[in-house]
């Protein structure tokens, strides 16, 4: 069986299916106009335009939708590479070591460099005097 196209959207009609048209007003070379459907037909009588209406065949095509070159644009994307950097004059071994390190490990190395402040800031006030 033969498919047949929609006059108004482009896509294909099966057999025993869609709904056909014949103006009887205008006399015209196609008397009878095959739609998908009866919204194809309803949007063909208010004189829609198809380009503008977003589902049909028209449409894609006017916008270049689906269209193999698109297709390939998209495969051709090269991946972008991960590079290793530090962070605030930290280089990346001693970040990656201080993410490893426990909870307990860290709190305790912390405590210990505010205990060496401390003493630090006593002798600095220690030697005004």
């Amino acid at each position: 069986m033969k498919k047949d196209t929609c006059s108004f959207s482009g896509l294909p009609i099966h057999p025993g299916h869609g709904k056909r048209y014949v103006p009887s007003m205008v006399v015209s070379t196609k008397p009878v106009l095959p739609f998908v459907s009866a919204k194809a037909c309803s949007l063909f009588l208010r004189k829609r335009n198809p380009r503008k209406v977003a589902w049909t065949i028209a449409y894609r095509r006017t916008m270049k939708k689906g269209t193999q070159e698109e297709m390939q644009r998209r495969r051709a994307r090269r991946s972008k590479k991960t590079t290793v950097r530090g962070y605030s004059n930290m280089d990346y071994e001693s970040l990656q070591k201080k993410k490893s390190e426990r909870p307990a490990d860290r709190s305790a190395a912390k405590a210990a460099a505010m205990k060496e402040l401390k003493e630090r800031k006593e002798k600095a006030k220690g030697k005004k005097k």
